[in-house]
């Protein structure tokens, strides 16, 4: 797939990106991708489990009180790095995908590639590179409602990059009167 289109339900003129979220065995220097997914702009979704590459033993507790993916799920049910890899080329030719934690997802994308042994053939880029100040300044009180709003499960690969996407199309939909509400107080 090269290229996507926009949302019909994101309106007239407004362009989505495509939203990549992972989902780590922790956050220290060994850690690893333990989950990827993604929302296209015409919403299209992906995500899946990553069965640890035998090299990747860094496994830490809180990170897993986070993601709620306990380490035996991925032995069990997750597929190889090298599928992941091949899929998500697949899938992201040519596109830029944008990430909210993109000092972190960097890295763990490149530690999933690597140990595939595969280059993407996507870019990544930080989801701040989009947005204006203004965007910016309301991101987080935006994001928290729509998280509530939308009831997915928090911190799983493809529900975070589905927040995130609708968060930008919150900030970036015509003002209503409870988006000027929002943004007088």
């Amino acid at each position: 797939m090269t290229s996507a289109s926009p949302s019909p339900a994101a309106g007239p003129g407004l362009d989505l990106p495509a939203v990549l979220d992972i989902e780590a065995s922790g956050f220290g220097r060994d850690s690893y991708p333990v989950e990827v997914g993604f929302v296209l702009p015409d919403g299209q979704t992906y995500c899946t489990l990553i069965r640890p590459a035998p090299a990747w033993t860094h496994w830490d507790p809180a990170a897993e009180k986070i993601h709620r993916i306990p380490l035996e799920t991925l032995f069990r049910h997750g597929r190889d790095v090298n599928e992941v890899a091949a899929q998500l080329n697949t899938r992201l030719q040519g596109l830029t995908i944008y990430c909210d934690g993109w000092a972190h997802d960097y890295v763990w994308l490149n530690v999933l590639f690597e140990a595939a042994g595969l280059t993407p053939s996507f870019k990544l880029d930080n989801l701040r590179a989009l947005l204006t100040e203004q965007e910016a300044a309301f991101w987080g009180v935006v994001k928290k409602q729509v998280t509530t709003e939308m009831r997915l499960p928090r911190h799983r690969a493809s529900s975070d990059a589905k927040i995130l996407q609708s968060t930008l199309m919150r900030l970036r939909a015509p003002l209503t009167p409870r988006s000027r509400r929002l943004g007088s107080g």
